[in-house]
């Protein structure tokens, strides 16, 4: 089972979702997508939040409103955090989550702790609270299809990508060719239509003959 929230409207159309327990935790730490964002209560048991972001965007991005929605999510789902005034959050992109085999289940370290972000939540807010849960929902979502259906789109994407570059860089080339051919064929007219003394000489004018029929 799977929880989906909905942020405030204001920051845009964004879902934010957890887990049911440490054992769903595990697939959503596998089947995550590079869009989502983790957030957990720093040193302490919590849910493990996500915040999908939208495709090019980056955890920089978030704004402090969208940041505040999952703060306080995360704060509201940890049992001892919950009771709790200025504690930590921790977030960071998922596939800087790591996990190794003798870790247990639904614990997580970092690739790279330069990319962990922290954020002080002072206190619970009810209001912040409330409104999220009025927009739960519970799905049981096939997380290995979704992420199976997300990678073939990429694919896809790549190779759609890769296909349109190829067409640019056959039109450039032919583009290229065309140009060559015509300053090619713009020299040979010219060469063509110059007239040397030699020539002049052979029609039988001389060249102040023909400088006064052209006067």
């Amino acid at each position: 089972m799977v929880y989906y929230f909905k942020a405030r409207p204001e920051v845009g159309d964004y879902v934010i979702y957890m887990g049911l327990d440490k054992h769903e935790n595990e697939d959503l730490i596998k089947y995550g997508l590079p869009e989502d964002i983790w957030f957990h209560v720093d040193k302490l048991s919590s849910a493990h939040v996500y915040l999908r972001m939208h495709k090019g965007q980056t955890m920089e991005m978030i704004t402090p409103e969208l940041l505040e929605d999952c703060a306080q999510l995360v704060k509201a789902n940890s049992i001892q955090g919950n009771k709790l005034n200025n504690l930590d959050v921790v977030y960071t992109p998922w596939f800087n989550l790591r996990k190794t085999p003798s870790m247990d289940v639904g614990q997580v370290g970092f690739h790279n702790s330069k990319l962990v972000r922290t954020v002080r939540v002072e206190t619970r807010k009810n209001e912040v609270v409330n409104r999220l849960n009025k927009t739960k929902t519970e799905q049981t979502p096939d997380l290995k299809a979704e992420r199976e259906a997300y990678n073939a789109a990429e694919r896809n994407e790549r190779k759609q990508h890769t296909k349109e570059k190829k067409r640019r860089e056959e039109l450039e080339r032919l583009e290229k060719e065309r140009q060559a051919e015509i300053r090619s064929y713009t020299r040979l007219m010219v060469q063509e239509k110059m007239t040397s003394n030699k020539d002049i000489a052979a029609k039988g004018k001389s060249l102040a003959e023909l400088e006064e029929d052209f006067m």
